[in-house]
């Protein structure tokens, strides 16, 4: 029996690092296909400083995931943030860091919008967020003329984001750092922790003294903010505001925050393992890109990562269930 039980929790400890050893072997693979194009400094370099706005918006999507709630207006806030940002400053003249503040304010008011419908209203946050994020884009065309907007202050620019250590962007370093936030917070604080109840069961934890609605709608807003400043980080890559592309950046998040929940803490959507799934799915486009592949495969790509990654953190959740259900009815029955 003994040998059994460490079996069986040897297998479920394998599966939080399932998606790393995946990950090591695509790179072993690649390299050696294409061992002068993919090993190299600059392909890395390039892979990694470019993924730090969809890795600071696949973190505002964390605490609304973890609550039981969908927001579909993410990658409309970083747009409208963006814009917010770049309108502001270069048509306006406002100084860039005014300019920031506002942008971060739009983040909080449309989650605060959200969290209103959803929360207050009953609406499913599905819906909400849909049509919220679709108001949002529609905002955007509206303040930007639908024109791409450039000139933003170059100390967003060249001071902020763009400069690089140790041959990677400083916007590298920041998802490096929020992943690093996100984590401590998710795992080790009571907010964390309340997060998760409210997300596993509202009737539970109601009934365990948690304020439910408050912390559903401290989700939508933190929610908000941080989608807003990967808006922010979206102009200070370019220094431009483009009204069409932060919307493409949706699926890439959610299936980078589905891929996240199989992997470190199987079952839960976790930070560290959204960071590995972002840049997972990063390398495997960059290396079929590198083989000739035409660029709609970074859509068959990311699409079909969403569903095998919401089919593997749903049965790894119903197990995760299980297994607590298992380990409750043997405290039952010892006592």
């Amino acid at each position: 029996m003994s040998i059994s039980k460490s079996v069986s929790r040897w297998i479920r400890g394998s599966d939080r690092y399932t998606l790393v050893v995946v990950w090591i072997a695509m790179i072993v693979v690649f390299t050696l296909v294409e061992p002068g194009r993919f090993l190299t400094t600059s392909t890395f370099s390039s892979m990694f400083s470019s993924q730090s706005v969809l890795m600071v918006l696949t973190l505002s999507l964390m605490f609304t995931l973890t609550s039981g709630e969908y927001d579909l207006s993410a990658a409309s806030i970083l747009t409208l943030s963006s814009m917010t940002t770049a309108v502001l400053n270069v048509n306006h003249q406002w100084p860039i860091g005014w300019a920031i503040v506002a942008a971060l304010f739009v983040g909080v008011a449309i989650g605060a919008i959200n969290a209103f419908f959803v929360v207050a209203v009953g609406i499913e946050s599905f819906i909400v967020t849909l049509g919220t994020g679709t108001v949002a884009l529609g905002a955007v065309l509206w303040i930007s003329n639908e024109s791409t907007v450039t000139g933003v202050s170059g100390w967003l620019v060249n001071a902020v984001i763009v400069p690089k250590l140790w041959g990677l962007s400083l916007g590298f370093f920041y998802c490096v750092l929020g992943t690093l936030l996100f984590w401590y917070v998710m795992d080790y604080t009571p907010l964390g922790r309340r997060f998760l109840f409210v997300g596993r069961g509202r009737n539970v934890a109601r009934l365990a003294g948690l304020h439910v609605p408050r912390l559903r709608t401290s989700a939508f807003v933190v929610g908000g903010l941080v989608a807003a400043a990967a808006g922010v980080m979206y102009t200070g890559t370019s220094g431009s505001a483009d009204p069409t592309s932060g919307a493409s950046l949706l699926l890439p998040a959610f299936a980078a925050a589905y891929l996240g929940s199989t992997t470190i803490q199987p079952g839960r959507f976790n930070a560290l393992g959204s960071f590995i799934a972002v840049f997972f799915l990063v390398t495997g486009i960059t290396g079929v890109s590198i083989l000739g592949a035409a660029v709609f495969v970074q859509n068959l790509f990311y699409g079909g990562a969403l569903v095998i990654a919401v089919t593997a953190s749903t049965l790894l959740r119903r197990r995760a269930a299980s297994h607590e259900r298992e380990l409750a009815q043997r405290e039952l029955d010892a006592t």
